[in-house]
Order: structure tokens, then C-alpha cells, then sequence
């Protein structure tokens, strides 16, 4: 059964504010969408940073958490003339032995331009896929007041 952060959790999320360069704009102008992806990895890492989830936090565990699914949603293009974007990442609680977080992406405006979600697993050193949550992870959920 995966909860959505019910209300009596704690809701994690950072932001990361990324500055758009020119080589990430494409012939129309507008950022490609190919950097969608590292905009978001640059949030999990402000996550990782925040929360003590980095990846050198789960290798130092003994796990890898690969990702497994990407998906986005594009609500509004960006282009050059945004000087930076505000990445938002949130946490996702779920039973399963998995990190699920969700993504907004919003112009310096303001504006909402991108949402989107991502999936990691946990394997182990062997790439053994771990069908429940290593015990490091649950102990970060507890610290994080995460049922």
C-alpha cells in the first residue's frame, strides 16, 4: 500500500535553484528537453544534501538506488531569457522498497512550467534487487519522522 505523505508525516522537500546557460537552448530557443533530466538529478542531489539521502550515503550503506523510471510533464516552455529555474523535489513516502519523488520546475516568475516524478530502487553490491527497504533506510525514514 503506498501512502502519498498522509497528513501526520513530515512533508521533505528542497529546492534548487539552477541558473538556464545558453548551451541549453536549442535552434527555437527554448531549453531541450534532454536537460529536463540532469535539472532533476541536481534536485535529488540538494535533496541528498538536505536530508543526509545522498548517494554516497546509500554506497556508504551498502546499496545502490539506481533509477528505474523518469517521467515528465511539460506545462510551459522554458528559454534563455529565464535567468534560472526553482527545481522543487518532495519526498513521496511509500512502503514499498523504494525512492519516489516528485518534481515541480517553475520559470523565475513564478509560473509552473515543468512536473514530473522520478523511481529508484535499492540493490546490493551484488546488483541484487532488495525487495524491502534496507535497514539504513528505514532508520533515515524514523529520523525523518516517515512511517
Amino acid at each position: 500500500m503506498t501512502s502519498v505523505n498522509a497528513p501526520s508525516e513530515n512533508i521533505l522537500q528542497a529546492t534548487k535553484r539552477v541558473e538556464l546557460r545558453f548551451n541549453e537552448v536549442d535552434s527555437m530557443g527554448l531549453v531541450w528537453h534532454g536537460h529536463y533530466a540532469k535539472f532533476f538529478e541536481d534536485a535529488r542531489e540538494e535533496f541528498g544534501k538536505k536530508f543526509g539521502l545522498g548517494y554516497l550515503d546509500i554506497y556508504d550503506s551498502g546499496f545502490y538506488a539506481p533509477l528505474v523510471d523518469l517521467q515528465f510533464q511539460y506545462k510551459k516552455p522554458l528559454n534563455y531569457r529565464n535567468k534560472y529555474i526553482d527545481v522543487v523535489i518532495t519526498f513521496r513516502n511509500t512502503e514499498a522498497a523504494k525512492i519516489i519523488f516528485d518534481y515541480q520546475i517553475f520559470t523565475m516568475e513564478g509560473q509552473l512550467a515543468t512536473v514530473g516524478c522520478s523511481t529508484q530502487v535499492f540493490v546490493n553490491m551484488n546488483y541484487e534487487l532488495m525487495l524491502q527497504n534496507p535497514p539504513f533506510f528505514m532508520q533515515w525514514k524514523a529520523k525523518n519522522l516517515l512511517k
